[in-house]
């Protein structure tokens, strides 16, 4: 059965989507999971239950050639992490997949992505001194899973590396998602993709997100204040606990500068949904573009060239972006399905309610 998405209950989003309206709209990029949901009952440390895993993209598939990944990032707010952003900051680029998953499984996730590149760039390792410097980001899922038991395992991890695939992502209850709060209703994986003309060139900017952010009073969606309107079943009375991570593709050609400056539009994105990224919240945004394949420096020429867009040319896609993460947020919570809580024991986090988001929008003129 087909997954329901926020543009299926008639959400009126702008822009115009790729044909999968997600991340693997910009060619050439893949997405995989594992996710892991295991026991019920009471929570016992080390045991379980657990409702957590993975999330894997990989801008360049599995080129055995390790190339650089043109790329920027931007924290809104830093009670977070996601590793190999020095290097991005300085050196505007990265190789090698991005990995998303829980805060205390960033170690055990880095190390089986290092081992996956050993393994995939295996020729090039072998005659070139190069050294791996992956990204792995986390978001908190201790309300719904039980985190200070690390399940996450190095085997998780390759099964989301190896599972990587174009076509339909799935949303909702996956991979690094799968134990995420987003406005104290069930959250998780979402992602979306807007196709644009620059120039009389098309291009892609796609977003995929992991959301476990906000309260439910900051709720907006599409102007709309949704999270005064559906109060019931609210998990937390005054202070943020959670995060988000957003990562943002494209095929346009880009330099690293500029896609600094692009990785900050997602917090516009987030913004938009009602989130004034708080102290607890790790928002922490990476843009990457697919564009000027070339190999790593240490085996390439001493003079090279480069193709990037005009910076006056970048306000629609700039606009591309922001929309793309704010409908990715929303196609998080619409896929999301309920899950018990933890912390605080015994409680149920909701997903929310379809019916009743399309009447509160309909009130408002947001939904078709």
């Amino acid at each position: 059965m087909k997954a329901i998405r926020a543009r299926d209950l008639g959400l009126d989003f702008r822009g115009d989507t790729g044909p999968r309206n997600a991340i693997t709209d910009v060619p050439g990029v893949l997405v995989g999971y594992s996710t892991i949901v295991e026991g019920e009952g009471e929570l016992v440390q080390g045991e379980g239950p657990v409702r957590t895993g993975v999330t894997a993209i990989l801008p360049r598939g599995r080129d055995p050639e390790p190339r650089p990944v043109w790329s920027g990032f931007h924290a809104l707010n830093g009670n977070g992490e996601m590793t190999g952003t020095h290097w991005i900051q300085d050196g505007g680029y990265f190789t090698g997949p991005i990995c998303i998953t829980n805060s205390h499984s960033v170690g055990i996730v880095h190390h089986a992505v290092v081992r996956w590149m050993i393994e995939l760039y295996a020729e090039r390792w072998r005659d070139t001194p190069l050294w791996a410097m992956p990204v792995v980001a986390e978001t908190y899922d201790g309300m719904l899973n039980d985190i200070n038991g690390q399940h996450v395992t190095e085997a998780h991890a390759r099964a989301a590396l190896d599972s990587a695939a174009s076509g339909p992502v799935a949303e909702g209850n996956v991979g690094g998602g799968t134990g995420m709060v987003c406005y104290e209703f069930k959250g998780g994986t979402g992602t979306s993709s807007r196709r644009l003309d620059v120039g009389g060139e098309g291009f892609t900017v796609a977003a995929l997100v992991q959301a476990n952010h906000g309260l439910r009073g900051w709720l907006s969606i599409l102007g709309v204040p949704v999270g005064l309107h559906l109060t019931e079943d609210t998990l937390l009375q005054a202070a943020e606990l959670g995060s988000i991570i957003v990562v943002l593709a494209t095929d346009a050609p880009m330099m690293p500068h500029q896609l600094r400056r692009l990785a900050r539009r997602a917090a516009i994105g987030v913004g938009r949904g009602g989130s004034p990224g708080g102290n607890n919240s790790g928002d922490l945004f990476i843009a990457f573009s697919t564009a000027n394949e070339k190999r790593v420096p240490q085996v390439s020429e001493t003079r090279m060239t480069f193709d990037y867009l005009n910076d006056e040319v970048f306000d629609p896609v700039y606009l591309a972006a922001v929309e793309a993460v704010e409908e990715s947020v929303v196609n998080a919570l619409v896929a999301a399905q309920d899950m018990t809580t933890l912390r605080p024991a015994g409680k149920i986090c909701r997903a929310i309610d379809h019916a009743r988001l399309v009447e509160v929008m309909r009130q408002h003129g947001r939904c078709r």
